[in-house]
């Protein structure tokens, strides 16, 4: 169990900087970049580009579930207009075009929200061909992982790394479908939620997000 995001973030740091250091993957800090998935994950994110020496930003998606099995992502939306479609599972969900247009707007506007919120000014770092590696706090069930992945593959970046502090085995080894690396601290057989992993576990603010990104460029 971590004790809190900062224990969380310390720890991954150290793990994704030992992988790097000692992977085939060229670590060049000028060429890579880490992205927090808001808003947990950002904290963490902090600590792990300040041990890679690269710039810090937030990742924003949203996954497009099967309105009646909200899990199953047919796709996915990011910022500036990335969508991403799962077309087998379009296809087999049964969902009218103009009813996945539908959700697609709706994810769209969900998205330019918390952009305008945590990244009032400016727009996201450029991803195209550096390595960009993905944080989060703990991952669940993987589906917003694999909406990320797929955002940021449309977005052209290149290799993509999952990094998170805490994620049950069985999806840890799913998300090697998506990413070119997936590096975990800890893989308890028996998960819960994300929260269960920390002592203290409290709702990340916009102001702490906004803080984080203007500490990592300050």
């Amino acid at each position: 169990m971590f004790r809190d995001r900062t224990d969380a973030g310390r720890q991954l740091a150290e793990l994704v900087a030992d992988r790097l250091g000692s992977s085939s993957y060229p670590m060049d800090e000028a060429r890579t970049v880490v992205l927090g998935l808001p808003r947990g994950g950002v904290p963490v994110a902090a600590l792990v580009a300040k041990a890679l020496g690269a710039p810090l930003d937030v990742l924003v998606v949203r996954k497009i579930g099967v309105p009646w099995q909200p899990e199953l992502a047919m796709g996915a939306v990011g910022e500036n207009g990335a969508v991403v479609l799962n077309d087998d599972v379009v296809a087999s969900s049964g969902v009218s075009p103009d009813e996945l247009d539908s959700l697609i707007r709706k994810a769209s506007r969900e998205v330019e929200q918390v952009v305008a919120e945590l990244r009032p000014a400016g727009g996201p770092l450029d991803v195209i061909g550096r390595m960009v590696v993905v944080v989060d706090d703990g991952v669940a069930t993987g589906a917003t992982a694999r909406a990320a992945a797929g955002v940021l593959q449309r977005r052209g970046a290149g290799p993509v790394i999952l990094a998170t502090a805490t994620a049950p085995p069985d999806t840890c080894d799913s998300l090697w479908s998506c990413f070119d690396d997936v590096i975990c601290v800890e893989k308890p057989r028996y998960f819960g939620s994300v929260g269960q992993h920390y002592e203290h576990f409290e709702q990340v603010s916009i102001e702490e997000v906004r803080r984080l990104l203007r500490a990592a460029v300050s």
